[in-house]
């Protein structure tokens, strides 16, 4: 599953103290280490996010970049690394929208911005002076765009359209950053797609019960003429999403999107499941041991007698696993009474006769 948000990965605010961040780090990091879970490539996913996340968040340096930039922050690290070390960024730290930059004074692409704001970015004297960091920041492309005559270049984004649009220029980036890091941005176009063009996954559907929810399956995908077996994990819910990088067509990302039919007993709740369970006159009024299925197979529960209709039970582990790894869900169960009916003559008098013994107060007083 694709993971973008660091400290979503570490569950902590974006405010959290450098303690707080080493405090869950070290948590998640137990739970999810591989050596628990031998063979468990969704854990071992789950660990490599958690390490990721923690190399960039108890960083103080990456982690101003990662709040300023987000996702894309070290593209702008390198980006500003280059151009500093050439002299061409100015200001302090190579920061080249920090004072003394090319680019002081405008607003960068992750601040406040929008509608028919127009953002220019100039450079004078020799026109490939910033060319090497368009080419970074942008792909190959952006040295090309604009103009503002042979003695510079100007790089215009505009909400009205009339000139290369903020999109173009994000989408550029994200490319490059994407190729740069890894591959867990969106893929690049090749051919004909254009220098920094991104091409979006591609969607599928795949409809599950809850047993294969429950126990993991796999399902074939018909996507562009290609026949794919898809391995569904377990635990997982409707919505959840599930990612095979370059598996698309043109070497896009497909994503499976999960459905999950309704059950006829069981009802989810998250990681937890509810159901009803019937039982006769003498199992509530008496008690003992009364059968219960459950996904995993069939378990005794304990009625203690005088056990009232509608009394819940739950039972610990018996519930769904996470998709996450960790400790299953529970199993929540509530009785329901079922009376007897057409009694005869003898049974009706007998009942007249212990009911007469079983002196009960009003309940409605």
């Amino acid at each position: 599953m694709d993971v973008r948000d660091y400290y979503q990965t570490l569950g902590v605010p974006r405010t959290a103290a450098a303690a707080e961040i080493k405090k869950a780090f070290r948590k998640l990091a137990r739970e999810h280490h591989p050596d628990k879970k031998p063979g468990d490539k969704v854990a071992e996913e789950r660990f490599k996010d958690i390490n990721e996340a923690n190399e960039v968040l108890s960083d103080p340096d990456k982690r101003a970049k990662y709040d300023r930039f987000g996702k894309d922050w070290e593209a702008y690290a390198r980006a500003g690394a280059a151009a500093g070390a050439t002299g061409r960024a100015g200001g302090r730290g190579g920061d080249p929208f920090g004072p003394g930059g090319p680019f002081e004074g405008y607003t960068t692409f992750g601040g406040p911005g929008g509608g028919n704001v127009r953002y220019e970015f100039h450079t004078t004297g020799d026109a490939g002076q910033f060319s090497d960091f368009f080419r970074m920041m942008f792909g190959d492309e952006a040295g090309g765009r604009g103009g503002a005559g042979a003695g510079g270049r100007t790089f215009r984004a505009s909400g009205s359209g009339s000139a290369t649009s903020i999109d173009d220029l994000l989408a550029g980036m994200g490319a490059n950053s994407s190729a740069r890091g890894g591959g867990r941005g969106a893929h690049t176009a090749g051919s004909g797609g254009g220098a920094g063009a991104v091409l979006q996954p591609v969607e599928a559907t795949a409809a599950l019960s809850l047993e294969e929810s429950f126990h993991g399956t796999s399902r074939i995908v018909e996507i562009g003429g290609r026949r794919l077996e898809v391995t569904i994990p377990r635990g997982v819910d409707a919505g959840s999403r599930v990612r095979l990088s370059g598996k698309g067509p043109d070497g896009r990302d497909l994503v499976v999107v999960i459905r999950v039919h309704p059950h006829g007993v069981f009802t989810r709740r998250g990681a937890d499941l509810d159901r009803e369970l019937p039982v006769t006159l003498r199992e509530a009024l008496m008690g003992g041991e009364v059968p219960v299925g459950t996904l995993k197979g069939r378990v005794l529960l304990t009625l203690p007698a005088g056990t009232q209709n509608g009394k819940s039970f739950r039972l610990t582990g018996q519930g769904m696993p996470r998709l996450k790894g960790g400790e299953a869900g529970d199993l929540y169960v509530r009785v329901r009474v079922v009376l007897p009916t057409h009694l005869s003559d003898e049974a009706r008098a007998a009942a007249a006769r212990f009911l007469d013994l079983a002196h009960q107060p009003d309940p409605r007083a």
